[in-house]
């Protein structure tokens, strides 16, 4: 069984350099830039992918490797007094659109991640972001779902497996970092 995990893991990295090599060469180049800009990076997605949401939103806070100033970044995944306010009085499909439209301005980022690309709340947070006049990236796998045709960049895990998928999740957001931690000397 350990082997078999282990070897679907690199048969999906094999998968994911033939498929996304160029999406996520383009995912670097709109995160890096909107930090050069001075813009913020906002970040959502549900289980699995709020905690990836919220791991790549401090790597960017805190560092991720190179020692540098903390960078503007935020998981739309952690107040929760907002959640659930926004859950209660809106239903639970407005959460991260609510808070971008309070937080997010023209040039901003929002890196959205749902595995099936699906995720209404992740498709209402997109069109808000879309509207308020901010980049988009998506993270999603099993075809990419609605969401291919939000995004600026929509880079798509080609498996059907949750656990696969959420793993080159990670660590796309982490290539993402390297590339940021790439901006400072």
């Amino acid at each position: 069984m350990i082997l078999e995990e282990l070897n679907d893991h690199l048969d999906t990295i094999r998968n994911l350099i033939e498929a996304s090599t160029e999406d996520i060469e383009e995912g670097c180049k709109l995160i890096t830039e909107t930090i050069e800009a001075g813009n913020f990076v906002f970040l959502a997605g549900n289980g699995g992918s709020a905690a990836d949401a919220q791991h790549i939103a401090a790597e960017l806070t805190g560092r991720f490797v190179k020692e540098r100033k903390p960078l503007p970044g935020m998981a739309l995944t952690t107040d929760t007094s907002a959640l659930t306010a926004i859950a209660n009085d809106y239903g639970y499909d407005h959460v991260f659109s609510r808070q971008l439209e309070a937080f997010a301005k023209p040039g901003d980022l929002f890196i959205a991640i749902s595995t099936s690309g699906n995720s209404p709340g992740i498709l209402n947070a997109l069109s808000v972001a879309k509207g308020v006049g901010c980049r988009t990236i998506g993270l999603t796998g099993r075809g990419g779902g609605k969401m291919s045709g939000m995004c600026d960049t929509n880079i798509v895990v080609p498996s059907q497996i949750t656990a696969r998928v959420q793993e080159m999740h990670i660590l796309i957001g982490h290539i993402f970092c390297k590339a940021v931690d790439g901006l400072f000397d």
